[in-house]
């Protein structure tokens, strides 16, 4: 369905769950991926919210590849609260989840080829929350927000649009009864729903969308459930 044949792709937190889907699914359809991440790959290993190691990945890529024709700023933040996140917990997941693709695609913007997107990997939890998972949420509102001013900067540069993934699976459990029809789409996400959406958003099929934000959730942030409704009782 996709054809990057010679095209680069940099992933963040391109070795396990989503990313590793995203990076597979890039590499089949002809791309070659740079990744970043905290696991073991076979790019570049490193924490995203250090400075000094998104300029040394950044640096890699391009004496490696010389241009960049898509980023994904795919690593997820991590998540605490306010009973028992610190100034440092917070301040961790906001580097990770809003200032590092920030500064990955600052440092990467003059190499961006012609026709080049930027895809950052927001969440459901942008408009939608859990107690006790501030840190998260507000970087994933962080980011959403980053990709409409992102969008305007290199209006004309490059396309940059935002996925807000619902309930993903990573390790592709089949849930059945109200975890499954609690979404209008019938059953809990995979990672291949995302990392299609993240494909789509790079290919030419894309090129007049920018500065949008795509939620793929099979619907779950649609559908009002009361008592009785869908599986669920209230007790």
């Amino acid at each position: 369905m996709f054809d990057f044949k010679n095209k680069i792709a940099v992933v963040t937190g391109g070795a396990r769950g989503i990313g590793k889907c995203i990076r597979e699914q890039f590499e089949a359809a002809g791309a070659t991926v740079c990744v970043i991440d905290l696991l073991e790959n076979d790019f570049f290993v490193g924490d995203i919210s250090d400075k000094a190691t998104l300029e040394a990945f950044a640096q890699k890529v391009i004496a490696t590849h010389g241009r960049v024709d898509y980023i994904i700023n795919n690593a997820a933040p991590t998540a605490c609260g306010l009973e028992k996140g610190s100034y440092e917990d917070f301040e961790y997941a906001l580097k990770v989840g809003v200032t590092a693709p920030f500064y990955l695609t600052k440092l990467l913007m003059p190499y961006l080829s012609e026709g080049a997107s930027v895809v950052n990997i927001s969440s459901s939890r942008d408009r939608m929350s859990q107690p006790q998972t501030e840190s998260y949420t507000a970087a994933k509102g962080g980011i959403s927000a980053l990709t409409h001013a992102m969008a305007a900067s290199l209006a004309g540069w490059a396309r940059v649009n935002s996925v807000s993934p619902g309930w993903i699976d990573t390790n592709y459990t089949v849930y059945e009864g109200p975890d499954a029809t609690q979404h209008p789409a019938g059953r809990v996400g995979n990672p291949p729903d995302i990392a299609s959406t993240v494909l789509f958003l790079c290919s030419d099929m894309a090129g007049f969308i920018t500065g949008e934000n795509i939620c793929v959730d099979g619907g779950m942030t649609r559908l009002m459930i009361y008592h009785g409704d869908h599986g669920w009782s209230l007790k």
